[in-house]
């Protein structure tokens, strides 16, 4: 589908016609038709974590499912899929390089924007979230089914990767609030003025390094704390009371407010990048500012030894027991 003929009201309105990444649960509703159809021009995914207990339950009708540990990413090297990965499991969703992608999924749509980001960074033009996810779509009573559709595979050619999407390590490292490096005689000293702006989008507990992960979490770091110079706002501060993305103004006040106002790239990192992913999404797709996601985020930095690490608490939480 071009985007020249995409129209959602709602959105619109929302955005003042700036955007067109975002589709409202009124919209799909009304369009569920096509997303069922088997034609390969529109193709509906859930994307989860807790996959049993959501898609497989119930989801919306024609929509395909994606779990995090088979269909998102290289759980040998800890990576996002390869591209010969990422083409498979598109062409057997029906997906084609021109396919209208509708994306939502579970806990808020962090899987979703997580796949919306690995879309994007292996070059699919028209893709797009669900606003709200599956938890507005269940809550309001919109159309759902336990029946999987039956889709046919498809030929996918990536046209990525869009390296201009993604922060690595090196990069990361480049820019933060880093004084001086770990020694014998003391520990790195860090600051608080990193080169460009880097949003840690975790809880304020894992920020200040009071906690290491979220509960439950099954890839964690061995420390707690932060990216030297990072500044917390929380990826939930993206979406309102119902879990739906602000509007474009109340996105600019949560960002200015800190001291970030996109003049210069800025950098998202949580705990694996799916979190991160949100803000990425609300910076890059809806402000759009130049912003990349660091997915190594704090699994990767706060595993390295002696990588320089900032506290707010005197006694940091850690993986590894205090004696």
């Amino acid at each position: 589908m071009s985007d020249a003929t995409f129209s959602d009201p709602e959105i619109d309105e929302k955005y003042d016609g700036d955007t067109d990444v975002l589709v409202s649960p009124e919209w799909l509703e009304e369009h569920l038709d096509e997303v069922r159809s088997d034609d390969p021009d529109y193709r509906l995914v859930e994307a989860d974590i807790e996959y049993d207990e959501s898609y497989a339950e119930g989801h919306i009708p024609g929509a395909v499912g994606f779990r995090w540990g088979t269909h998102l990413q290289d759980s040998v090297e800890r990576d996002i899929l390869k591209r010969a990965e990422f083409e498979e499991i598109m062409g057997d969703a029906g997906i084609t390089e021109d396919t209208t992608v509708i994306l939502y999924g579970d806990e808020s749509n962090q899987w979703a924007a997580y796949t919306y980001w690995q879309f994007k960074y292996y070059g699919h033009d028209d893709v797009k979230l669900l606003d709200g996810g599956r938890t507005y779509w269940f809550e309001n009573d919109y159309p759902t089914t336990d029946e999987e559709p039956d889709v046919t595979a498809r030929e996918y050619e990536s046209a990525g990767p869009e390296e201009d999407l993604r922060a690595y390590l090196e990069r990361v490292e480049e820019v933060a609030a880093i004084e001086s490096e770990s020694s014998a005689e003391g520990r790195a000293e860090v600051g608080d003025d990193p080169e460009i702006p880097l949003v840690d989008v975790r809880s304020e507990a894992e920020y200040r390094g009071e906690k290491v992960a979220p509960e439950g979490s099954k890839e964690t770091a061995r420390r707690a704390g932060h990216i030297p110079g990072a500044t917390n706002i929380s990826w939930k501060e993206n979406l309102d009371d119902e879990g739906r993305f602000k509007g474009g103004d109340d996105l600019h006040s949560v960002y200015a407010d800190r001291g970030i106002e996109g003049d210069t790239e800025v950098i998202t990192y949580c705990r694996i990048g799916e979190r991160s992913s949100i803000t990425w999404f609300t910076l890059h797709e809806l402000l759009g500012w130049d912003t990349t996601n660091y997915d190594g985020s704090w699994t990767e930095w706060g595993n390295l030894v002696r990588q320089p690490v900032a506290v707010e608490v005197d006694d940091p939480a850690s993986a590894d027991a205090k004696e």
